[in-house]
């Protein structure tokens, strides 16, 4: 940040504004995005937190960098949201279904599309940081935040994410030093427990060969309507999940039982298109509609590997989400 820019800033000049800030946008929309959940919604505050920024350019004192000051506020936008707005699932329309596994907690998640991933720059986070990135990407952790309350979910995610240290955090979340380590510690030992089982066998590096065929093989099951075949790449422990819903599935026997009721249902096989979200690979899935030579959005699946299996799948419904990862409304 040069100091010419923030006179000029400050100044009315909005060229110079962005010079300082639009480095940050992507880091900020997904720090946003791991405290609310939402891809929408981290987009709308995201917009806030910059135009907070820039009607607030006096009060940036320079004590702490450009990159701190916004991600203070872009952290208070997102507890404002969070305390303003509780989202419910009550009014989703839902098709009979099996008796789960077990209930879970309704989460209201979108999946983060890759493409926004692109830009952030890899700058090593700060040395009390306990997660790598691409761990704080992947879906299972930023399922595992939206189940702590907002403050411990901004706390953990500054200080084990970002590496910020606890005096640091405290300023940005305008508490005491000693506040921000006992949410720390509560956050921590809730978070950790609800991480998927140590032990399992990594995923294959992103985009890599062993990665590609797990992928390849799962679309051809799909697009035949082989549900016998997507049941075997699955894990012993492997899990179905649908947010907002609270049905979870466990165990390729459960899932395929779910799998064939899904297809009797439909009556047709899915058409799918590779895409991304969360740093793991995912599906644009296509119902084909009867009598035509269109196939609609229906709904994205997204994939978390174990190694050359499968352990978990998290299909979202809300076909809403699909223009974000590029993926059209129709196929034909």
């Amino acid at each position: 940040m040069t100091e010419q820019a923030l006179a000029r800033a400050r100044s009315g000049d909005e060229t110079a504004f962005r010079e300082l800030t639009d480095r940050y946008r992507r880091e900020l929309q997904l720090h946003i995005y791991r405290i609310v959940g939402s891809t929408q919604d981290a987009e709308d505050l995201l917009q806030e937190t910059l135009l907070a920024a820039w009607r607030g350019l006096e009060e940036f004192e320079g004590r702490a960098s450009m990159r701190a000051w916004l991600y203070r506020i872009a952290t208070n936008r997102s507890l404002d949201a969070l305390r303003a707005s509780r989202r419910r699932p009550e009014g989703q329309r839902v098709t009979k279904m099996p008796e789960p596994t077990r209930w879970v907690e309704p989460l209201w998640l979108e999946p983060y599309p890759d493409v926004l991933l692109d830009g952030i720059p890899d700058e090593a986070p700060g040395p009390d940081a306990r997660y790598e990135t691409k761990e704080a990407i992947a879906l299972a952790f930023v399922v595992g935040l939206q189940h702590l309350p907002p403050q411990q979910r901004a706390v953990l995610v500054l200080r084990d994410v970002l590496g910020y240290r606890a005096a640091e955090a405290a300023e940005m979340l305008r508490v005491t030093e000693a506040s921000v380590n006992s949410l720390l510690r509560r956050a921590r030992a809730a978070f950790e427990s609800r991480l998927p089982a140590a032990g399992r066998e990594r995923a294959p590096l992103p985009n890599s060969k062993a990665e590609r065929d797990v992928v390849a093989r799962f679309a051809e099951t799909v697009e035949n309507g082989d549900v016998d075949g997507m049941v075997a790449l699955l894990t012993e422990d492997a899990w179905l999940t649908m947010p907002p819903l609270p049905h979870a599935y466990q165990g390729p026997a459960v899932i395929g039982a779910f799998l064939r009721g899904a297809e009797q249902r439909r009556g047709v096989a899915l058409r799918v298109v590779p895409t991304r979200a969360n740093g793991q690979p995912a599906f644009g899935c296509y119902l084909p509609q009867q009598d035509t030579a269109i196939a609609r959005a229906h709904a994205l699946f997204v994939l978390t590997l174990a190694g050359d299996q499968i352990s978990a799948i998290t299909w979202f419904a809300d076909s809403s989400i699909f223009p974000k990862f590029g993926l059209p409304r129709t196929l034909r």
